[in-house]
C-alpha cells in the first residue's frame, strides 16, 4: 500500500527523509553557485532578517552536531547504535553550515529573495513533519536526548522557513534608489514572484480609476534598450564579419579597379590564393540572424524550456492520479487516508502545474518583448548607416514594416517556438499511456485524429483565399466612401446620394458573398474542432468493446482514456498553428536580414579634419563620386579648393549635379576615386526641408543648448518673428507631421534656422531661397546668406537658381553634367563669355522681358490675369499660405478638441448598464428568431455532450459477468448516437451564429450607410473624414468578421463552464456549498482585471504609434542627421520611445498572467472539491460517476481561462456595434422626398426666384452670413453676383440648394417655397456648376448620368456642346473611360468640362454658376461662356463671378457686402454710379 504513514521505520525515517533536503542542496549548489557568480546585483547591507537567518542557521548547525557528540558520549559509555547516528547528523550538519554560507553568499550579490533556499526549507519541514509524527505517534518508548534536538530542529526549520518567505532590502547603489517609480518585481519575495502577487497594486489602483501613464513602473533594466539592443549590435556584427571574412577577398578578386594599398606584395599573392580557394564556398555562407538572436536571448529564454518540460510531465499526473481514485473508490477497502492523499497529490499536482506553466509563458513573453526591442534598435540604427544605393530597395513603408509587423511575428513566435518539441513529446507521452489503459485499440482514435489534421489544413486555405477576395472587396468599398466623403458637397448639390448608394451596396454584396461562403466554412472547421474528441472516443471505445477479447469498458479505463484524449486535442491543434507562425517568422528573418546586411556608408570616404589655419577648407582632388557602385559617376574628376570664410556660388541647369557636390561633401555618396578633405563641422540645408514633429522651437534648436539671445536673432535673421506672431502658441507651437501646418517657405526657413543655430565652420545650401517669396528672399540673403549677413565670418557654399544675388558672391561655379567647367568671379566669368554669360542671358532675358510686356500688347487686365493664373501654379506664396495654414490651425484646434470628446464617448460606452442594450442592439440586427434559435442549439449541444458522457458512466458501471458486459451493442449505439446529435447540433448552432453575423453586418451597414448620406453638410464639416472612414473600414471589419467569431467561442466556453458545475452537482450534490463562493471569487478577479487590462491595452496602442512616426521622420531626414551629427541623440530618442510603449505591454502581459494564476487557482479548488466530496461520499458514488466529475473538473481550468479571454474580448469587440450606432440618433437633414408637397414634374416652368428676407448662418453659434436679402430675379434673367471675399457670395447658393436651411425669411421659385418640397425635389431641378470640379472614379458616362436616364446620343451630344467630343471621342473606352480617383486622369480645364456636360444634360430652368478662379484657361473660359449665352437663352442663370469682364453683359448685377444687397441694378447703371462695383472694375483695369 502507498505512504503507509504510520509505519515508517526508524531506518527509513533516520535516512532517506534527513538526506532528501541535503541532496536536493548539493544538488542545486554548483548551478546556483554559477548563476550567483554571473548575475552580480551588488551588496545588499546587513539586515536584521540576514542576521536572524544566519543565526538561526548556526543554531541549526549546533543542534545537528550536539546530536553527533551525543552519539560519541553515547559510545563512550558503550552503548553501541547504527552508524547511521553517526552519519546522518555529520551529512545533516554540513548542510545546515553550506545553508547558511549560502544565505550570506546571496546577500553579497545581492539577492533579495530565494526560491533554492525556500525550496530548500520546504523539503527539509516535509520531512521533519513525517519524522514529527511517528515521534508523536511513538511518545511511550522515549529517547529524551533525541526527541529534544529533533523539536529544537523542527521548530528552527519551521522559523527559517518563515523568515525565508520575506525579501531583504535592495543592494546598494542599484538603480532602483534613484528610480521615481521602479518595478516592485525586483525587490518582490520568491513566492509574490512566483505567484505575481506584486502586480497585485497595479490592479488595484486601475480597479478604482483609469489608468495613466504616469501609473506605470520603469522597466527592468534588463528590458530597456540601453541593455539589449548594443549585446544584439555586438553580436550581429561578430557574426556578419565572420561572413565577411570569407567574402572580402572575392571583392578583391573581382574588382581589380579598386586601388590596392601598399603592402607587401607576397601578402597580396597569399590573399588572393586564398580567395580562389574559398570561391566555391563563399556562396553559401550567409550572415545567420537566427544565431545571433539566439546568443543574445537564447540563455534567458533556456529556462523556458525546461520549465516546458517539466510541466509537459506533470500534466499526465491527472489522468494518473485520476486511475488510482477510481481504483479506490471502487475497492470498497481502501482505507480512507489513500482518497484524501490522492486528493491532496491531484490538487498540489495542478497547483505546481499553474504556477510552472505560468513562469514558462512569462519567460516566453519576457523573450518577446526584448526581442521586439533589439530589433526595432537594431533596425533604427541600421537605417542611419544605410547607403543611399541600398535606401533604394526598400522603401520607408518596408522598412516600417520590419519594425511593426515583422519585428511583431517574431514575439508571436517566441511564445509558440517550444511546441515544436514540446508537441510530439505531449503526443508520444499521450498515446504511451493510452496504450497502457486500453492496448491497441488506441490505433484507431489515433487515425481519426489524424485524418482531422488535413481537413482542417484545406479549410485553412480556403479560409485564407475568401480572406484575399473579402480584403479586395473591402479596399475598393472603402476608397469609394472615400471619395464620397470627400466630394459630400458635390453629392448633395447634385442629388446623386442614392446613385451611390448603390454603388456602395453593390459592392458591398459581393463582400457579403464571399463572408456568407466562409460563415459555411467556419461552421464546418467548428464542427470538426467540437467534435473531433468525441470521434476519436467513440471509435476507440467501439473498437475496443468489439475487438478485443475481455473489453470490458469499466469507469477506468473509460475516463482515464477521455482525460488522455483532452490532452491529446491540444498539440494537434496547436501544431499546424507554430508551423505556420514559423513560415511566417522565417520569411521575416530572411526580410530582416537582408535589411541588415546592405551596404553601409563609408564614413572614411571623406577626411574631416578639425580647424586649423591651412589653406583651403574644403580641399578637392580629382574627385569623381556616384550615389552607387553600380551607377555611372555623376560627379567627374572635380578639383576645387574653398578657402575659409568665402562665398561661393554654385549655377547650373537642372540635373547638372549641384546637389550632388553637397552630397559628396557630406559623404552621402559612393566615392570611386580622388582625394577629398574637409575642416571643421558641417551645417546642411537641403533642398527640401525637413521639419520634426516637435515645436518650432526644438526644430530650430535641434539638440543644442538653450542660448536665448542668440536664439532670437538668429529667428529675426531668417525672418521668421512675424510667422511666430501668426502661429497659435508662439514657437511652442507643435508642428505637424512632416510640417503640415507650415506653408513651403516657412518650412524653408525654419530649415534654415536650425543650420544657423548651430553655429558651425562650413555651411552647405541647397537652394534655400527657391521656396520663399522674392522679397523674402531678399532678407534672407542680406540678413543671413550674403556678406554681412549673420554668417560672414563662415565658408559658405550656396547651390541657386537666383540671378540677381551672383554679383555680389567671392566665387562662382559654373557645372554642366557633373563636372566643373568654369570658377571665377561674377566678372571674370563675363568677360570669359562662357557658359556661365550664356545662362546670364537667357535668365536675365527673362527677367527683362517681363519687366517690358507691361506697357505694350494687352490691356492691362489680361496681364493681371495671366498673373492670377500663373501665380498658384508656380510659386507656393508664403502670405496665401499663411493665412489658409492659420484656418487649418484653428480647424485643428477644434477637431483635437473632438478627438478628446470622442475617446471620452467611448470610454462611457464600456460601463455596464449600456452594455446590454448594445447586446440587444446587437440581437435585434442579427434577428431575434435567429438569436434564439442559435441559443437552443446550443444547449441542445451541451445537453446532449453531457448525456452521451453520463451515458458512458452508466455503462462503465455495468456489471460483468463471465469476462464480458451485456448489451454492449445497445449501450454503444446510443452513446453514438447521442454523439451524432451533438454534431448536429454543433454545425447548426455554428451555421447560424455565422450567418446571423452576415445578417447583422448587412443591416448595420446599410443603417450606417444611410445615416451618414442623410446627415447635413454641417456634419461632414465637423467631423474629421478620418473618423467617418475608420466606421465603415475598422468598425465594420470587426462586426463581419471577427464578433461571430468570439460569440461562438463565448457560448462554447460558458456553456462547457455550466456543464461541469452541474455534471459535479449531480455526482456529489454537496458541491452546491462550495460552487457559488468559488463562482463569486471568479466573477470579481475577473472585473477586477477587465479595468486595468483595457486600460493597459489602450495605453500600450497609444503609445505604438509615436514610435513609428518617429521612425518615419527619421528616414526622411536621415542626411541631415547624419550632415549635423545628431545620431546619438536621434538613437536616444528612439529608445525612449520604444521603452515607453514597453513599459505599458509589459504590465499588461503579468496582469494576463496575474489573472490566468488566479483563475486557475479557482479551477484547481473545483478538482480538489470534486474529488474531496467523492472520497467523502465513496460509499454511495460509483467509480463511474466519479470517474465523470473528476474527468469534468480537471477540464474546468482550461475553459474558465478562455471564458475569461472571451468575455473581455467580446467586451472590446462588441463596442465596434456601439459606435457604428451612435451615428443613428444624430440631427438628420430635411427628408428628400415629400409626397403630398411635391411640385408638379414641368416645374419650375418659369425660373422666378423671389428672396422674401432671407438669412443663413452656418452654426446656431455663429452670427448671421447672409442678412434680410429681398430681391427678385424674373425668369430667364441673367444675374451676376459679385462682391469681395467673405461677403456671402456663396453664402447665398448654399441657401438656394438648402444645404443650410434658413435662419429666417424664405426663397419662393415659381410658387412654390423652396423650405416646404422635397430636398431631391428641389436639387434635381436646380443645376449647378461648382467652383471646384468634382469627378467620381467611375466611368466618364457614370459621372454624367449616374441614374442611367439619359440615351448615348443625348450623352455624346452634350459633349459636343461642352466641346469634349474629339477629346472623349479619341479616348479607347470612349464613355467608359475610367476616371482616376478624384478624376487625377483629366485636366482641371477638361473636369470643368466635364462639370459643364452635367449641366447641359440635366437641362434645368435655373442654372447656378460659381466661377472657377484659376482652374481653365482663357479660352476654355471663352467656350464655356459662349455655350451657356446660347444653351441656356431662356433660363435664369446666376453667376458668382469673381471676373468681372464675365458679367458685363448680364442684364443685372448683385453687389454684396457683408452680407446685405448694397446695389443691384444692370452693369452700366452701377458704372455710372461710382459705387462699390465701379471700384472694383477699377481694380480689375476694366474701366
Amino acid at each position: 500500500p502507498f505512504l503507509r504513514i504510520y509505519y515508517f521505520t526508524k531506518c527509513f525515517q533516520n535516512t532517506v527523509l534527513v538526506w532528501i533536503p541535503c541532496i536536493y542542496l548539493w544538488f542545486c549548489l554548483p548551478f546556483y553557485a554559477l548563476y550567483l557568480q554571473h548575475n552580480d546585483k551588488g551588496y545588499i547591507r546587513m539586515s536584521h532578517l540576514s542576521k536572524a537567518k544566519t543565526a538561526i542557521g548556526l543554531l541549526l548547525w549546533l543542534v545537528c552536531w550536539a546530536d553527533l557528540f551525543y552519539s560519541f558520549w553515547e559510545r563512550s559509555q558503550s552503548i553501541y547504535r547504527a552508524p547511521v547516528f553517526l552519519v546522518s547528523p555529520t551529512i545533516l550538519g554540513i548542510t545546515m553550515l553550506l545553508a547558511t554560507f549560502l544565505i550570506q553568499f546571496e546577500r553579497m550579490k545581492g539577492v533579495q529573495s530565494s526560491g533554492v533556499m525556500l525550496n530548500f526549507w520546504i523539503i527539509a519541514l516535509l520531512c521533519a513533519i513525517i519524522i514529527f509524527r511517528s515521534k508523536v505517534l511513538h511518545a511511550l518508548n522515549p529517547d529524551a536526548f533525541r526527541d529534544a534536538t529533533f523539536y529544537i530542529y523542527f521548530a528552527l526549520v519551521l522559523v527559517q522557513l518563515i523568515l525565508s518567505i520575506f525579501p531583504d532590502r535592495p543592494p546598494l547603489f542599484s538603480e532602483r534608489v534613484n528610480d521615481p517609480n521602479p518595478c516592485p518585481e525586483e525587490s518582490a519575495s520568491f513566492l509574490s514572484k512566483i505567484t505575481f502577487w506584486w502586480i497585485s497594486g497595479m490592479m488595484v489602483q486601475g480597479f478604482k480609476r483609469p489608468l495613466e501613464t504616469k501609473d506605470l513602473w520603469s522597466l527592468n533594466k534588463e528590458d530597456t534598450s540601453v541593455e539589449v539592443v548594443p549585446v544584439l549590435a555586438k553580436n550581429w556584427e561578430k557574426e556578419y564579419l565572420k561572413t565577411k571574412r570569407f567574402k572580402e577577398p572575392l571583392k578583391m578578386l573581382y574588382s581589380p579597379s579598386k586601388p590596392k594599398k601598399e603592402t607587401n606584395p607576397d601578402e597580396d599573392t597569399q590573399e588572393e590564393a586564398e580567395a580562389l580557394i574559398l570561391k566555391p564556398q563563399a556562396k553559401h555562407v550567409e550572415p545567420s540572424l537566427f544565431k545571433v538572436l539566439y546568443k543574445t536571448l537564447g540563455p534567458y529564454f533556456f529556462m523556458s524550456s525546461f520549465y516546458k518540460i517539466v510541466h509537459d510531465i506533470l500534466m499526465f499526473s491527472g489522468p494518473e492520479i485520476l486511475k488510482l481514485l477510481i481504483k479506490f473508490v471502487g475497492n470498497k477497502d481502501a482505507p480512507n487516508w489513500q482518497g484524501y492523499c490522492y486528493t491532496v497529490l491531484l490538487f498540489l499536482c495542478a497547483c505546481l502545474q499553474t504556477l510552472i506553466l505560468h513562469q514558462y509563458f512569462h519567460i516566453c513573453f519576457v523573450t518577446g518583448m526584448r526581442l521586439k526591442t533589439a530589433v526595432v534598435g537594431l533596425v533604427y540604427r541600421k537605417s542611419l548607416v544605410i547607403s543611399n544605393a541600398a535606401r533604394r530597395t526598400s522603401t520607408i513603408g518596408e522598412i516600417v514594416n520590419l519594425m511593426s509587423v515583422d519585428a511583431q511575428r517574431f514575439m508571436d513566435l517566441a511564445t509558440y517556438i517550444n511546441m515544436i518539441w514540446s508537441a510530439p513529446l505531449q503526443v508520444i507521452l499521450a498515446l504511451y499511456f493510452l496504450w497502457q489503459t486500453l492496448g491497441p485499440s488506441v490505433l484507431a482514435g489515433v487515425a481519426v485524429m489524424i485524418l482531422l489534421v488535413p481537413v482542417n489544413a484545406v479549410i485553412a486555405v480556403k479560409t485564407k483565399k475568401y480572406q484575399v477576395v473579402q480584403m479586395k472587396c473591402k479596399d475598393n468599398r472603402i476608397k469609394l466612401m472615400n471619395e464620397i466623403l470627400n466630394g459630400i458637397k458635390v453629392l448633395k448639390l447634385y442629388a446623386w446620394e442614392l446613385a451611390f448608394k448603390e454603388k456602395v451596396l453593390g459592392i458591398r454584396q459581393e463582400e457579403l458573398k464571399v463572408l456568407k461562403k466562409s460563415a459555411y466554412l467556419s461552421a464546418v472547421g467548428t464542427f470538426t474542432w467540437v467534435c473531433a474528441p468525441f470521434l476519436v472516443a467513440l471509435s476507440t471505445f467501439a473498437v475496443y468493446v468489439l475487438i478485443e477479447k475481455n473489453g470490458v469498458l469499466d469507469a477506468e479505463k473509460a475516463f482515464v482514456s477521455l482525460a488522455l484524449f483532452n490532452i491529446l486535442r491540444f498539440p494537434l491543434n496547436m501544431l499546424p498553428m507554430v508551423i505556420s507562425s514559423m513560415v511566417q517568422a522565417s520569411v521575416s528573418l530572411k526580410r530582416l536580414r537582408a535589411f541588415l546586411s546592405h551596404e553601409e556608408l563609408e564614413p572614411d570616404s571623406i577626411i574631416r579634419e578639425p580647424m586649423k589655419n591651412g589653406e583651403g577648407i574644403i580641399d578637392m582632388r580629382n574627385a569623381t563620386f556616384s550615389w552607387s557602385r553600380s551607377d555611372p559617376p555623376s560627379l567627374k574628376e572635380i578639383n576645387l579648393t574653398i578657402p575659409e570664410g568665402s562665398l561661393i556660388a554654385v549655377v547650373g541647369q537642372v540635373g547638372c549635379g549641384k546637389s550632388s557636390l553637397l552630397s559628396a561633401l557630406l559623404g552621402e555618396m559612393e566615392k570611386k576615386e580622388g582625394h577629398v578633405v574637409m575642416k571643421g563641422s558641417v551645417a546642411y540645408v537641403p533642398q527640401q526641408a525637413w521639419i520634426q514633429n516637435a515645436s518650432l522651437k526644438d526644430n530650430v534648436i535641434f539638440g543644442g543648448e538653450i542660448k536665448e539671445p542668440f536664439y532670437n536673432k538668429v529667428l529675426d535673421a531668417c525672418a521668421l518673428l512675424p510667422d511666430l506672431e501668426i502661429l497659435p502658441s508662439g514657437d511652442r507651437t507643435e508642428i505637424g507631421e512632416k510640417g503640415v501646418n507650415l506653408s513651403g517657405g516657412q518650412k524653408q526657413r525654419v530649415s534654415l534656422a536650425r543650420a544657423v543655430y548651430c553655429n558651425t565652420d562650413v555651411y552647405l545650401l541647397d537652394d534655400p531661397l527657391s521656396a520663399v517669396d522674392a522679397h523674402v528672399g531678399k532678407h534672407i540673403f542680406d540678413y543671413v546668406i550674403g556678406p554681412k549677413g549673420l554668417l560672414k565670418d563662415k565658408t559658405r557654399i550656396l547651390v541657386t537658381h537666383g540671378v540677381s544675388y551672383l554679383p555680389q558672391m567671392d566665387t562662382i561655379i559654373v557645372m554642366i553634367d557633373g563636372k566643373i567647367t568654369e570658377a571665377g568671379s561674377y566678372q571674370e566669368l563675363l568677360k570669359q563669355d562662357g557658359a556661365f554669360a550664356e545662362f546670364l542671358r537667357t535668365y536675365a532675358n527673362a527677367d527683362q522681358n517681363k519687366d517690358q510686356e507691361a506697357p505694350i500688347g494687352f490691356s492691362s487686365f489680361f496681364i493681371i490675369l495671366i498673373f492670377l493664373l500663373s501665380r498658384p501654379l508656380s510659386v507656393s506664396s508664403d502670405s496665401t499660405k499663411n493665412a489658409h495654414h492659420n484656418s487649418t490651425t484653428n480647424l485643428e484646434k477644434s477637431g483635437g478638441e473632438k478627438k478628446d470628446w470622442k475617446l471620452t464617448e467611448a470610454d462611457k460606452a464600456k460601463t455596464g448598464s449600456v452594455k446590454l442594450a448594445v447586446f440587444w442592439e446587437y440581437m435585434k440586427a442579427t434577428g431575434l428568431v435567429l438569436s434564439f434559435i442559435s441559443v437552443i442549439l446550443f444547449l441542445c449541444n451541451h445537453v446532449s455532450s453531457l448525456a452521451s458522457n453520463y451515458w458512458l458512466s452508466l455503462w462503465t458501471d455495468d456489471k460483468v459477468i463471465n469476462g464480458t458486459q451485456q448489451n454492449t451493442n445497445m449501450r454503444l449505439s446510443v452513446y453514438g448516437a447521442l454523439g451524432i446529435s451533438q454534431g448536429i447540433a454543433v454545425f447548426g448552432y455554428s451555421t447560424s451564429v455565422s450567418l446571423g453575423g452576415v445578417f447583422a453586418s448587412r443591416y448595420l451597414h446599410l443603417d450606417l450607410l444611410h445615416n451618414v448620406l442623410r446627415f447635413p453638410m454641417s456634419f461632414f464639416e465637423r467631423t474629421p473624414s478620418g473618423n467617418l472612414v475608420n466606421r465603415f473600414s475598422k468598425e465594420m471589419d470587426t462586426i463581419d468578421s471577427m464578433i461571430p467569431q468570439i460569440i461562438k467561442m463565448f457560448m462554447g466556453s460558458l456553456f462547457n463552464v455550466i456543464g461541469a458545475c452541474i455534471v459535479i452537482l449531480i455526482a456529489t450534490p454537496i458541491a452546491a456549498v462550495i460552487i457559488p463562493p468559488l463562482g463569486l471569487i471568479y466573477f470579481f478577479v475577473q472585473r477586477f482585471y477587465v479595468a486595468t487590462s483595457r486600460q493597459l491595452k489602450r495605453l500600450e496602442s497609444v503609445s505604438r504609434s509615436p514610435v513609428y512616426s518617429h521612425f518615419n521622420e527619421t528616414l526622411l531626414g536621415v542626411s541631415v542627421i547624419r550632415a549635423f551629427g545628431e545620431q546619438k541623440q536621434f538613437i536616444n530618442i528612439s529608445d525612449y520611445r520604444v521603452d515607453e510603449n514597453q513599459r505599458a505591454y509589459y504590465p499588461s502581459i503579468v496582469s494576463n498572467r496575474w489573472l490566468a494564476i488566479r483563475l486557475e487557482f479557482v479551477g484547481n479548488c473545483i478538482v480538489l472539491f470534486a474529488s474531496l466530496f467523492a472520497v467523502i461520499s465513496r460509499y454511495t458514488l460509483s467509480p463511474g460517476l466519479v470517474g465523470l466529475s473528476v474527468s469534468y473538473a480537471l477540464q474546468v481550468t482550461t475553459y474558465l481561462n478562455w471564458l475569461v479571454r472571451m468575455s473581455s474580448e467580446l467586451e472590446t469587440n462588441i463596442v465596434a456595434v456601439e459606435r457604428v450606432k451612435e451615428y443613428s440618433d444624430l440631427k438628420q437633414e430635411a427628408p428628400w422626398t415629400i409626397q403630398q408637397a411635391a411640385p408638379e414634374s414641368n416645374w419650375p416652368h418659369e425660373g422666378k426666384i423671389e428672396f422674401r428676407n432671407f438669412c443663413l448662418r452656418y452654426r446656431e453659434d455663429l452670427d448671421l452670413a447672409l442678412k434680410n436679402i429681398s430681391a427678385t430675379i424674373h425668369g430667364g434673367e441673367k444675374v451676376g453676383i459679385v462682391g469681395r471675399t467673405g461677403a456671402g457670395k456663396s453664402s447665398l447658393t448654399l441657401g438656394l440648394f438648402r444645404i443650410n436651411e434658413s435662419a429666417g425669411g424664405e426663397i419662393v421659385i415659381d410658387g412654390y417655397n423652396i423650405a416646404d418640397i422635397g430636398l431631391h425635389d428641389l436639387r434635381f431641378k436646380v443645376t449647378i456648376i461648382p467652383q471646384d470640379p468634382v469627378l467620381f472614379s467611375g466611368s466618364l458616362r457614370m459621372n454624367l448620368d449616374p441614374f442611367e436616364k439619359y440615351s448615348d446620343d443625348e450623352i455624346w451630344s452634350a459633349l459636343e456642346l461642352a466641346h469634349l467630343k474629339n477629346f472623349v471621342s479619341g479616348l479607347p473606352d470612349k464613355l467608359n473611360h475610367e476616371c482616376a480617383e478624384g478624376g487625377d486622369n483629366l485636366s482641371i480645364g477638361q473636369r470643368q468640362l466635364v462639370c459643364l456636360a452635367r449641366a447641359l444634360l440635366r437641362k434645368t430652368k435655373i442654372l447656378v454658376l460659381d466661377e472657377a478662379t484659376a482652374a481653365v484657361d482663357l479660352e476654355t473660359d471663352g467656350l464655356i461662356q459662349s455655350t451657356i449665352r446660347k444653351e441656356f437663352e431662356d433660363c435664369t442663370v446666376i453667376t458668382i463671378a469673381h471676373r468681372l469682364n464675365t458679367i458685363m453683359d448680364y442684364t443685372r448685377v448683385i453687389v454684396l457686402d457683408k452680407g446685405q444687397i448694397v446695389e443691384f441694378d444692370s452693369p452700366n447703371n452701377l458704372l455710372q454710379k461710382k459705387g462699390i462695383f465701379y471700384y472694383m472694375a477699377k481694380d480689375s483695369g476694366l474701366v
